[in-house]
């Protein structure tokens, strides 16, 4: 399955909503998009002022794919945190984080 050109959406993005911001943003543009978090990451520092229904909207839209998910539980793993905090970090569901362990760990 191909995935959708990330870098020139966001490009696009970045010109019409955020032409004041071109030469902060564009950096972050410079490296192919590889997973989610990378593309969750990118979208949180261009719309870093959301507000809490706004993000609460976002959050139930996400998908991860499974290089994301075995990066979250690797990071969980190495800093040695239970699903209760792994999921307040990433703003994911703690039964989600236990499903994402049960099928990928």
């Amino acid at each position: 399955m191909t995935h959708p050109n990330y870098n020139k959406i966001y490009l696009d993005l970045i010109d019409r909503k955020f032409p004041h911001r071109r030469k902060e943003l564009i950096p972050l543009l410079a490296k192919e998009i590889k997973n989610s978090l990378e593309l969750i990451n990118l979208n949180n520092l261009i719309f870093n002022y959301q507000k809490k229904e706004i993000l609460a909207f976002n959050q139930r839209l996400r998908s991860y794919d499974e290089v994301s998910i075995k990066k979250i539980i690797d990071y969980q793993k190495m800093h040695q945190l239970n699903n209760q905090e792994i999921a307040h970090q990433f703003r994911i569901s703690r039964n989600t984080i236990a499903k994402w362990k049960k099928l990928f760990a």
